[in-house]
C-alpha cells in the first residue's frame, strides 16, 4: 500500500510538471492583441509618428499605458494590469530574441523597456489633454516640438476618453474602442 501511495504521488508530481495549466494571464491575450492592432493602424503613422521600430514601439506602449491607466481605475481589474504587463514583457522578450538578440543581451533589454513603459505611465497619468499627450510622444520619440504629433495626442486623448467610458468587462475581451 505505501508504494502505490508513493507512486500516486510521484505521477501526481510528474503529472502537474508536465500539464498545461492556464496562467492567469492567458485569458488576456485578446486584449493584448487588440492593443497591437490598434498600435499598427496605419493612421498613427499619417498623422506624424515615424514609421519605424522606435516609432511603433512608442505607439504599441502608448496605447498599453493608457489600457493600464484605465485598469488601474477599477479596483477589480488592478491586479490584472499586472498580469498584462507580463503579456507585454513576454512578447517582447520574444520579439528580441525573433530579431537575433542573444540571451545575455534580453534581459538588459527588456529592464529598459520596462523603465521606458513606467516612464510613459507616469508622462500619461499625468497629461490631461491632447496637447499634453502630444508632448509626450516627441519627447519619448526625441522628436522636435513643432507640433508634427499634434494629431496623433489628440488620437491618444480620445482613446484615453473612450477607455474611462468602456467597461472593463468589454476592455478585458479586447473590445477596444476605436479612435476616428
Amino acid at each position: 500500500m505505501h508504494a502505490r501511495t508513493a507512486m500516486g504521488r510521484c505521477m501526481a508530481f510528474l503529472s502537474n510538471l508536465f500539464s498545461r495549466k492556464v496562467a492567469p494571464r492567458d485569458h488576456l491575450r485578446p486584449l493584448y492583441d487588440a492593443i497591437i492592432a490598434l498600435g499598427r493602424d496605419p493612421k498613427w503613422y499619417r498623422n506624424g509618428v515615424p514609421d519605424t521600430i522606435d516609432g511603433r514601439f512608442e505607439v504599441i506602449t502608448a496605447i498599453l499605458a493608457h489600457v493600464l491607466l484605465r485598469l488601474e481605475q477599477d479596483a477589480d481589474a488592478r491586479a490584472t494590469s499586472a498580469y498584462l504587463t507580463e503579456v507585454f514583457i513576454d512578447d517582447m522578450d520574444a520579439q528580441l530574441r525573433q530579431s537575433g538578440v542573444g540571451d545575455l543581451m534580453v534581459g538588459k533589454h527588456i529592464g529598459t523597456m520596462m523603465g521606458a513603459l513606467g516612464g510613459r505611465l507616469g508622462a500619461y497619468r499625468l497629461a490631461t489633454n491632447a496637447a499634453e499627450r502630444s508632448a509626450a510622444l516627441e519627447r519619448n520619440l526625441g522628436m522636435p516640438g513643432d507640433g508634427s504629433l499634434d494629431r496623433a495626442g489628440e488620437d491618444l486623448h480620445q482613446l484615453a476618453l473612450s477607455l474611462a467610458q468602456a467597461p472593463v468587462a468589454a476592455i478585458l475581451a479586447g473590445q477596444l474602442p476605436r479612435v476616428a
